[in-house]
This record gives structure tokens, C-alpha cells and sequence, in this order.
């Protein structure tokens, strides 16, 4: 098993990261500006939303033109929630993808399915509230390439990530899983430093913590972050 202190190595082509280094993924790109800020804050992941309902969603139209604009080394990201095989199919037609993020309510047989059909490495989402939580990581940890530690959606909400929340980070101190993960939720340049002490992540999920308002992200804020991961 994986040992939380080391993300192993990231499923995607381009250059390596160092071992010891804080690998941040920024996601919810919508503009070249905002492509062109998160990979001069040293981004290692650029993450494309295809859910409609979100403030951050792109058009596959929209999603392929900033994908040409990703420097090489940079694995590309496409969320998407609990999509079937057609919108899969279609959107990775027209869309040049290194990984798939499952960031619904998919099964871990769903998770098998879909990384044996598009043969891309695949990271599920899974939220988290309480330590009842923590088996749905278990699960997905022998099925998926990565896991995306999230915090739990209120009930009722529209979206399944990105809203800005946090959760007790403590709950993952001391966790192992057999692939690497990622930390997300709530997350900003400011409290990075604690999220990472606490929960041991070398790998960071960050959307909401770098907007200005919502769905629009805000280049000062994507430089502050990478500086903070810089220091981790």
C-alpha cells in the first residue's frame, strides 16, 4: 500500500514532478488566460468541467481549443459526473484528455468499466463528511488510478464538488490506500500550508479558493496558490 507522505507517480505523459514536490491541480479552467496562469503557477493537472449545472462548465468546442493552449507535462483532466458512454464517447472525440475524473454518485464497477473501456487513467471523487465516509475511499482505492478526497456536498446541493467547502482534515491523518490521492475542498493559498500538515497530502485539488466570484477565476489568487504549494 501507498503510503500517504508520497503520491506516487502520476499517471499521465510529460515530464515528472520531483517526489518531494506539493503537486497541485487547478480545476474549473474556463479561458486561455486562466490556462495560461495556473501553468506558470507550476501547475502539474489542468482540470475541464463538463457538468452543466456548474458555473464552471465548458463546451467540448471550448474545452479543445484550451487544451491546445496546455504546455506538455501538464495532464489534462476532464470532470465530468456520472456521465454514460455516450457523452464519454463524444466528448473524447473532440477533446484531447490524459484522465478522467468520475466526480458522481459512480460505483467502483462503474469506476472498472470505465477505465477498461477508454484505457485513460481514471481518479473518482469521493466526499467526505464524518469517518463513515472514509469506506467509500477503500472501495474506489482498488478500482481507480487516483482518489480525489472531496468535501461532502450539503444535502440538496447542485453540485457535487466545488463549493467551497472544507471538512475536518484530521479524519485523514494517518490514512493509507493503494494508489495515489489528491486533497480538495475548500481549500485557498492561505489555508494550504495546515490542509497539507494535517492530512499529509502531496497532491491538492483547488477551484473555488482561486476565483474572485464564482466560476471566474482570478490570476492573482491561481499565483498565490502555486507560491503556497511551492512552499510545501
Amino acid at each position: 500500500m501507498t503510503d500517504l507522505s508520497s503520491p506516487g507517480p502520476v499517471p499521465a505523459p510529460g515530464a515528472a514532478h520531483p517526489s518531494d514536490s506539493l503537486r497541485v491541480k487547478f480545476c474549473g479552467l474556463k479561458t486561455a488566460d486562466d490556462v495560461a496562469a495556473a501553468a506558470a503557477a507550476g501547475a502539474a493537472y489542468v482540470g475541464f468541467v463538463f457538468f452543466p449545472k456548474s458555473p464552471r462548465c465548458v463546451s467540448a468546442d471550448q474545452a479543445r481549443a484550451l487544451a491546445a493552449l496546455v504546455p506538455q507535462g501538464i495532464c489534462k483532466v476532464a470532470l465530468t459526473v456520472n456521465a454514460d458512454d455516450a457523452m464519454l464517447d463524444a466528448l473524447l472525440a473532440e477533446v484531447p484528455i490524459d484522465m478522467l475524473q468520475l466526480h458522481g454518485s459512480e460505483s467502483p464497477e462503474r469506476v472498472a468499466e470505465v477505465r477498461a473501456r477508454y484505457g485513460l487513467p481514471v481518479m473518482k471523487a469521493v466526499g467526505v463528511a464524518d469517518a463513515a465516509d472514509l469506506a467509500g475511499l477503500d472501495a474506489h482505492g482498488r478500482v481507480a488510478d487516483q482518489l480525489l478526497v472531496d468535501a461532502k456536498p450539503p444535502r440538496g446541493a447542485d453540485l457535487p464538488g466545488g463549493n467551497g467547502l472544507a471538512f475536518d482534515w484530521r479524519l485523514l491523518a494517518g490514512r493509507r490506500w493503494p494508489v495515489p490521492w489528491m486533497l480538495a475542498g475548500g481549500l485557498t493559498p492561505d489555508n494550504l500550508a495546515e490542509a497539507v500538515r494535517l492530512t499529509g497530502a502531496r497532491q491538492v485539488d483547488v477551484s473555488s479558493g482561486i476565483e474572485r466570484e464564482r466560476g471566474v477565476k482570478d490570476a492573482g489568487l491561481i499565483a498565490a496558490f502555486g507560491a503556497a504549494a511551492s512552499q510545501g
